[in-house]
């Protein structure tokens, strides 16, 4: 593709492609990365999708000029918001992830035997369509387990008005900007709650605490509004913007700490029984989050 059909994030230095990004909320910080080539770039109903291969981390999904994954580094995050979601619930059957639609997150649920189904909300079928063929490191390429079912829409209407209870939900959902706005409020979290059976469990991404520090309080916020147990846990990305990620986890019943490590997966690269358990001991900066 030639760099005059791109948009201006990227940017051609000394004569090389570079894509530059943005930190989305204080737009305070800028990462740059050098792009040996653009597999794709198309405008959707929604968004912006680039499909880009780097020097750095390989092949990686842009949104709207946001680094969303990598081929070197999504399983640190795909493991951490699925594993510890499942462990923590006793008995799950049925999980609902809302976004996801790298399939990333599908794909680690699907490691784990006692799930019978497992639904994929995700609102631009676009980007599943070109995950599924130029970032095959987090799809998987093609071939999806019989146990998973693509429902292409509105994550926010369709918690709203469906009738399946669920075990687990998780909210994999990029940053608080354009189309995932609503899947940071209020009123969405409470039909999550709906949607979910009296002792489900609910996960989502809440962004950085060393950036995000007012996104992840007022997640946890609207969350203990509405269940009787919030815990938040960390990991590292090195593409995320600081470097450390969080996810907020809820549950009416099931506390993280009651977590059954012996259930997880062998296949993973990132998490161990030992990491399971420590992700929620937080450093001091980050445990006094309201």
């Amino acid at each position: 593709m030639k760099t005059n059909e791109l948009p201006n994030y990227f940017k051609k230095i000394d004569n090389e492609l570079w894509f530059e990004e943005v930190e989305v909320e204080k737009k305070n910080l800028k990462i740059s990365y050098k792009v040996n080539n653009c597999f794709s770039y198309s405008k959707s109903s929604y968004q912006e999708v680039a499909l880009i291969d780097t020097n750095a981390f390989g092949p990686c999904l842009v949104l709207d000029g946001v680094m969303q994954t990598t081929s070197a580094d999504g399983f640190i995050y795909n493991e951490m918001i699925t594993h510890i979601p499942v462990l923590t619930h006793k008995n799950p059957k049925n999980v609902l992830v809302i976004g996801g639609g790298d399939c990333g997150a599908v794909r680690e649920l699907s490691k784990y035997e006692e799930l019978e189904t497992i639904d994929m909300v995700e609102l631009d079928e676009l980007v599943t369509d070109e995950c599924i063929k130029f970032l095959q490191e987090i799809s998987g390429g093609p071939d999806f387990d019989k146990r998973i079912n693509f429902k292409f829409g509105d994550g926010v209407e369709y918690v709203k008005k469906t009738d399946i209870k669920y075990d687990i939900v998780m909210v994999d959902s990029p940053d608080p900007e354009g189309p995932a706005k609503d899947l940071f409020g209020e009123e969405f979290y409470k039909n999550v709650k709906r949607t979910l059976k009296a002792d489900g469990v609910m996960v989502c991404q809440s962004e950085s605490p060393m950036i995000h520090r007012n996104i992840i309080e007022n997640t946890r916020k609207i969350l203990k509004n509405n269940f009787k147990i919030v815990k938040t846990y960390i990991a590292f990305v090195p593409t995320y913007p600081s470097g450390i990620w969080s996810f907020t986890m809820a549950s009416d019943v099931y506390d993280p700490s009651n977590m059954d490590v012996n259930r997880l997966p062998l296949e993973t690269r990132y998490l161990t029984k030992k990491i399971v358990k420590s992700c929620f001991d937080l450093p001091n900066f980050i445990s006094d989050l309201k």
